[in-house]
C-alpha cells in the first residue's frame, strides 16, 4: 500500500472511559509521540476496549506498538478487546505475534551451581582430552607413512626447525642452566661445610642437574619459547585460511607443520639438556671454588666418580618424551584457534600451562618408576 507521506497524521491514542481510541497513521515515521505516552501517562483500570476503526495506515511498527500495548495490559491482567481491526492490521498484528520476541522469549541469565559447573568442566575435560588423543593418533599415522616412505619427509623444514628450536635456545638455556647450578653449589655448600664434607657439593650439584634439574629445565624453557611459538604460528595460519589453502592444494598439513616441528625437537631438547647439563655443572664448579676453595681438578675428578653414565642417560632418556609432548601440545592448541587473535592468545597460553603441567607430571612418573625399579 502507498502512503501519501505530505498527508500523513501522527498516530494518536486517547483515554475514553474504558474505551482507548486510536487514530492517524500507525506508521514508524508517525510513532514517536505514541511511545512517548504510553510511557508517561497512566492507563485505566478494569476491562479495556481498543477501539481502532479511526486508524488509517498501519505497517510493522505500528503492529509492534500494538503488541506491545497489548503484552502490557496483559501483564497488568486487564481483560482486553479490539474493535475495528482491519485485514491488513489483523495480519501484521499476528505476523507480529508469531515472529516477535517478547519477554517470555528471553532467556533469563542464570547461574550453574557447583554440580552442574563440575561435570560441564568434567565433560569438556574429556572432550578436549579425545581430541588431543585423536590428533595424536593422525600425527602417528602421518609419521608411520613418512618411514613407509621416508622420500615424503621435509629435511629442509626439520632443518629450519631445528636451528629455530636448537642453537637459538642455547644462550637462555645456558644462562639459566649456570645460574641454577651456581645456586644449588651455593645453598648445599653452605650446609655441607657444617658436616666437613664441602667436597660433596659436587655430588649434589652433578647428580640433581643430571638426573632431574638439567632435562626438565630445559623442557620447560622450551615449552615456553618453542611450544608457543608453535601454537602462534599454526593458530595465525588458522585464522588467515592458509591451512585450508594448504588442504585445497593437496598438502597434508600434518605433514608440513607438524611433523617437522616433532622431529626436530626430538632432536634437539636432548642435546639442549646435554648442554644444560655442562652449563649447571660449570656454574657449580665456580661456586665452590669462589664459596668453598675448591679446586677445578677438585671437583672434576669428584664428578667423575659421583655421576654416573646410567644416571646421565637417565636425564637423556627424559628428554624426547618431553620433546613429543611439548610439539604435541603446541600443535594442537595451534590448530584449536578460531575466529580472531583474541583465541591465539587463549590457546598460545593454554599451550604453554599444559606443556609446563604435563613436564612437570611426567618427570614425577620418572621418578617414581625409576625409583620403583632401583634405577
Amino acid at each position: 500500500m502507498q502512503i501519501n507521506r505530505d498527508k500523513q497524521q501522527a498516530a494518536t491514542l486517547q483515554v475514553d472511559g474504558p474505551f482507548l481510541r486510536c487514530s492517524g497513521d500507525w506508521t514508524v515515521s508517525q510513532l514517536s509521540a505514541l511511545e512517548l505516552w504510553l510511557r508517561q501517562k497512566h492507563l485505566p483500570e478494569g476491562p479495556i476496549k481498543i477501539d481502532f476503526g479511526a486508524v488509517r495506515h498501519i505497517d510493522t511498527g505500528g503492529a509492534w506498538a500494538l503488541q506491545r500495548l497489548l503484552l502490557k495490559l496483559e501483564q497488568r491482567e486487564q481483560p482486553v478487546k479490539i474493535l475495528g481491526l482491519s485485514a491488513e492490521a489483523g495480519s501484521l498484528l499476528e505476523l507480529v505475534r508469531n515472529t516477535g520476541i517478547t519477554s517470555d522469549c528471553v532467556p533469563h541469565p542464570c547461574h550453574p551451581g557447583v554440580l552442574e559447573e563440575l561435570g560441564r568442566s568434567s565433560f569438556e575435560s574429556a572432550r578436549h582430552s579425545l581430541e588431543l588423543l585423536a590428533f595424536t593418533g593422525q600425527v602417528a599415522s602421518v609419521w608411520l607413512g613418512q618411514m613407509v616412505r621416508p622420500a615424503r619427509i621435509r629435511w629442509r623444514e626439520i632443518i629450519h626447525e631445528l636451528g629455530e628450536a636448537g642453537y637459538k635456545a642455547l644462550g637462555i638455556v645456558g644462562l639459566l642452566s649456570f645460574l641454577l647450578g651456581i645456586v644449588i653449589a651455593y645453598q648445599g655448600g653452605v650446609q655441607l661445610r657444617q658436616y666437613a664434607a664441602s667436597l660433596y657439593v659436587a655430588d649434589l650439584v652433578g647428580l640433581s642437574m643430571v638426573r632431574e634439574l638439567a632435562p626438565m629445565v630445559t623442557a620447560i624453557i622450551v615449552a615456553g619459547r618453542s611450544g608457543s611459538a608453535y601454537t602462534a604460528q599454526i593458530g595465525t595460519m588458522q585464522i588467515t585460511e592458509e591451512v585450508d589453502a594448504l588442504r585445497s592444494m593437496g598438502i597434508p598439513p600434518m605433514e608440513l607443520l607438524v611433523l617437522p616441528k616433532l622431529l626436530a625437537l626430538v632432536i634437539a631438547l636432548p642435546l639442549l639438556t646435554v648442554y644444560a647439563d655442562i652449563m649447571g655443572v660449570m656454574g657449580g664448579m665456580v661456586m665452590a671454588s669462589v664459596q668453598l676453595d675448591i679446586g677445578f681438578s677438585t671437583y672434576i675428578d669428584r664428578l667423575n666418580i659421583a655421576i654416573s653414565v646410567q644416571s646421565f642417560l637417565v636425564g637423556i632418556g627424559k628428554a624426547p618424551v618431553f620433546a613429543v609432548v611439548i610439539a604435541t601440545l603446541g600443535c594442537y592448541q595451534g590448530f584449536q584457534v578460531v575466529g580472531s587473535a583474541e583465541s591465539v592468545g587463549r590457546r598460545t597460553t593454554m599451550s604453554v600451562v599444559q606443556s609446563i603441567m604435563a613436564v612437570i607430571v611426567i618427570d614425577a612418573g620418572f621418578s617414581i618408576a625409576l625409583t620403583y625399579f632401583g634405577i
